[in-house]
């Protein structure tokens, strides 16, 4: 059964509406120091062939032997994403040339892989919904070497320093049904995994690539014939190749034609698709079971002791921000988009308003290192000094104006905020003489503006900035509000 379909998702051609479909394969490269089946360093950036043992070489002879820690990440991962972990999977052969695949086949897992059937639940925040992903699989299998040609107008090289580090092929049912949806669940994807510590998301390091099936249909009707988009290395490319590739499809069933399964590139400096390859289907790569693998088998205690030490994820933080610190679910789903801004954020809250903190780090710190293109571990500011900003806040020894000038010289210059705040004379003015002088003083000045106020409340807000211009900003605003309330009359 079908289930309704939200027009707003509808891609309009010039017969009607359209329904995209997505399913994707995430290749997530496997944190561990070693390759999935040899000793061989998985370290990135070595000299072109320098981390290849003579099993990632294929020398003749030379038997593959499982990594733990690679067995260990894949099962930590299942778990992550709520899978059935198989405790009997097996390996198997995947036959197909290219250059950079020494063995002229890939270690692989077909028909029984080590993850079975699980979720992710992902916010889309271009539509306010949230989704679930269903999870088809996770296997894993070695990854190929590289093929380099722009080093030489006649040769192509091979650098083998990729071939047989460790991937976890992450397979989605065709759930999605924009490139919206595409881009959140890859990213929330992705932060599971950072979370867990199984993949470190890198994709300039194409550490996480995405291989993107897209099919189109009129709402209702049946799958239709879908092509893959190989080796996309970032989201926002994810979100262009579905845009585009959607829409190609759309424009040859409009006009008639069919689309032909098949394997494509997404080029986005041109913002097209192009073939690559018929595409194959599983019995052209002629998969056996690998002779030199035994099955791969462990109990549910390995299993039950893995689970037991999986740090707290997303969801689980999130449901807690907004429990605990009365959160907001955007301002909860920020914060915990990456785990060292959650940890920030629970360090600079300690004994403090969750609220105030949030809204600190939100919009004043991320604000600020967007801007200079950093991120939370490069952040200037520590969670102790964003902390002392709220407690002078809280104190009335700062305005929030002042504290927003003392947040970028603590972000700028460093510091002690309660040293800077001494001395540099930036505590408000709560001494209410003071402050009424400074109120005579506008009120005197602008006679016209007073009886203006009188009749039109609002004006109100003219007179305060007046005052705190005059006091250089430090007035405290709330005494400012009331003594002016009193002298002009108002309500």
């Amino acid at each position: 059964m079908n289930a309704p379909v939200n027009p707003k998702k509808l891609i309009k051609g010039a017969t009607g509406d359209w329904e995209v479909i997505v399913g994707m394969e995430i290749h997530a490269q496997v944190t561990s120091q070693a390759k999935l089946f040899s000793g061989a360093s998985t370290a990135f950036g070595g000299d072109p062939n320098s981390h290849v043992s003579l099993v990632d070489a294929a020398m003749p002879g030379m038997l593959p032997v499982i990594n733990e820690e690679c067995v260990r990440q894949a099962i930590r991962t299942g778990l992550g994403l709520k899978a059935e972990i198989n405790l009997k999977s097996t390996f198997d052969r995947k036959n197909y040339f290219y250059p950079d695949l020494p063995q002229g086949y890939q270690i692989s897992q077909y028909k029984s892989p080590i993850v079975g059937e699980g979720e992710v639940i992902v916010d889309v925040p271009e539509s306010g919904e949230t989704i679930t992903v269903r999870i088809e699989r996770l296997h894993l299998e070695q990854d190929a070497g590289k093929s380099i040609h722009d080093l030489h107008p006649t040769m192509s090289f091979v650098d083998l320093n990729r071939s047989g580090v460790a991937l976890m092929e992450i397979v989605s049912k065709p759930d999605i049904r924009s490139s919206d949806e595409a881009r959140a669940y890859v990213t929330k994807l992705r932060t599971i995994l950072r979370y867990l510590g199984t993949c470190d998301g890198d994709m300039d390091k194409g550490n996480l690539r995405a291989d993107v099936n897209v099919s189109v249909r009129r709402p209702g009707e049946p799958l239709g014939t879908r092509c893959e988009i190989k080796n996309v290395n970032s989201i926002r490319f994810i979100g262009q190749a579905i845009e585009v590739e959607a829409r190609r499809q759309i424009g040859i069933l409009e006009d008639g034609g069919t689309i032909d399964q098949e394997t494509r590139l997404f080029d986005p400096g041109k913002g097209e698709t192009r073939s690559m390859r018929s595409k194959e289907e599983a019995h052209d790569y002629r998969y056996f079971p690998d002779p030199d693998l035994l099955p791969l088998e462990f109990d549910q205690a390995y299993v039950d002791d893995l689970a037991q030490h999986l740090p707290e994820l997303p969801d689980a933080k999130k449901a807690r921000f907004m429990g605990d610190y009365g959160l907001s679910a955007y301002d909860a789903s920020v914060l915990v988009a990456e785990r060292a801004s959650a940890d920030y954020f629970e360090e600079a809250t300690k004994g403090r308003d969750g609220k105030a903190a949030a809204n600190w780090i939100i919009n004043e710190l991320f604000g600020r290192l967007n801007k200079e293109g950093k991120d939370i571990s490069s952040s200037p500011v520590s969670a102790a000094q964003i902390g002392a900003i709220i407690d002078l806040i809280g104190e009335n020894v700062i305005s929030g104006k002042i504290a927003k000038d003392l947040f970028e010289i603590v972000f700028t210059e460093g510091g002690d905020p309660r040293q800077i705040v001494e001395a540099r004379g930036m505590k408000q003015v709560t001494d209410t003489g003071a402050i009424e002088k400074a109120i005579d003083e506008v009120i005197a000045s602008n006679p016209d503006k007073v009886e203006q106020a009188k009749a039109k409340p609002t004006l109100l807000g003219w007179f305060v900035g007046q005052v705190m211009k005059q006091t250089g900003g430090k007035a405290n605003p709330q005494a400012v509000n009331e003594l002016l309330k009193s002298k002009l009359g108002i309500e």
